[in-house]
């Protein structure tokens, strides 16, 4: 059934077999929210998981708590739910930090095994539209390891993966586009050319299907406040392939990856496996959050897990994408999203040459919650970004987020003077 109508929509949401997971999410009433890709919803247990952290575990407990309720063992525990979503195994994954310093424990890393192997290789390869903050650790690393970071467009990837590439660093689903990179193929290609290959999975754990093992790719990190609906600032991941895990020192060698850091010796020996990618004590309120925003993908299991989670975001995005083009033809958006299926993460990202921000501020006035990505004035242009988060949307939600912006743009809301006051965070 191809929609059309709200009626049609309103259907499919009846028909959804995945409809009884947004029972899990405390949504505001008359919100409409399409920036999951952003920062998740909030589960409805979390509230009280987390109050019991506090009440019972810290204030009543207190020290006791890392023992009896399990809370130094939180970074491997969330990270094996994390590695259910991933491809990964368990004792593969650690949650810890933030995604920004993963990547510079993973990219350190790998640079030393480069060093080892090969050492003539000088070049760190990435794509231009990647998220800024992988670009920027990589530059700090170039500087600091004398390697050249390397950027080019998504389409000249394969062209670049030449003899003197050391690492692949890429981001699976590019978070302006929302455009998927085939994480397999462009794994094999750097393998081909002896380089490793890095992932960022902030835009696609718990929105799309990976397989880190099945590409053998080599590490991988993510976010925990997306997709993942661990809460603002929750605790990032860590994958690292296994046959690198116990190479190399992590350059963060903190106590808690530490082989036994509760006899406090005064030199450093790693943790074996993953559990040396810690680095100082976690945030363990944080964990807590997103231990429980990852419950929701357990019962998504019962329903068919990310096979059928991948199904709706599809149907989902192209809803969108269709009623953009039939409604609001004449209003001068483009779609920088594919239009094919399988390089499509699960969000619609709309141009325009004019007032995208303030399109966007008007939209969040309404209620419906997108976000602005601002272009370069040149060959990447201005963003409206809306992700599309299958956990807890609908159909009918869809239709009237696009109805909204129609009447935006007919009635000229977004000309108001308000709309284009820049704030901090866009």
């Amino acid at each position: 059934m191809t929609p059309h109508t709200l009626s049609d929509c309103q259907v499919l949401d009846q028909h959804d077999p995945l409809r009884s997971l947004r029972d899990l999410f405390q949504l505001p009433e008359g919100v409409i929210y399409l920036d999951g890709n952003s920062l998740g919803v909030l589960p409805k247990e979390t509230p009280a998981r987390v109050a019991q952290a506090v009440a019972q575990e810290w204030g009543n407990d207190l020290i006791k708590s890392w023992n009896t309720a399990g809370w130094f063992q939180m970074p491997l525990k969330v990270g094996n739910k994390i590695a259910r979503l991933i491809g990964a195994k368990d004792h593969e994954v650690v949650a810890a930090d933030s995604t920004s310093i993963n990547l510079f424990k993973v990219l350190s890393a790998a640079l030393s095994i480069a060093k080892a192997d090969q050492p003539e290789k000088n070049i760190i390869l990435s794509e231009r539209t990647n998220f800024p903050t992988d670009l920027y650790i990589a530059e700090a690393l170039c500087k600091e390891r004398g390697y050249q970071l390397k950027l080019v467009e998504a389409e000249e990837l394969h062209a670049a993966l030449q003899e003197n590439v050391a690492v692949l660093m890429l981001t699976h689903v590019n978070y302006r586009t929302g455009a998927m990179l085939n994480l397999k193929d462009l794994t094999a290609a750097a393998h081909a050319v002896g380089a490793l290959a890095i992932w960022d999975l902030a835009h696609s754990a718990g929105a799309v299907p990976v397989d880190l093992n099945g590409a053998s790719a080599d590490f991988a990190v993510g976010c925990g406040y997306k997709y993942l609906n661990g809460g603002p600032g929750a605790p990032a991941f860590v994958w690292v392939n296994p046959k690198h895990t116990n190479r190399f020192w992590q350059p963060l060698s903190g106590w808690w990856g530490h082989a036994a850091p509760f006899e406090f010796t005064p030199d450093y020996q790693p943790a074996a496996g993953i559990a040396r990618y810690q680095c100082g004590t976690q945030a363990i309120l944080s964990l807590t959050a997103l231990d429980t925003g990852l419950d929701a993908f357990l019962e998504a299991e019962k329903l068919g897990g990310m096979t059928a989670l991948r199904q709706k975001s599809l149907a989902l995005t192209s809803l969108f994408m269709q009623l953009v083009k039939t409604q609001l033809a004449g209003h001068g958006f483009g779609i920088a999203t594919p239009e094919k299926l399988e390089i499509r993460g699960s969000q619609v990202s709309l141009t325009r040459t004019e007032g995208a921000y303030a399109i966007v501020q008007a939209l969040i006035a309404r209620g419906v919650i997108g976000d602005f990505r601002a272009g370069d004035g040149k060959q990447h242009p201005d963003i409206l970004r809306f992700g599309l988060t299958p956990l807890y949307l609908g159909y009918a939600d869809v239709w009237h987020a696009v109805r909204h912006l129609r009447e935006v743009m007919e009635t000229q809301e977004w000309q108001q003077e308000r709309f284009s006051q820049k704030q901090a965070v866009t």
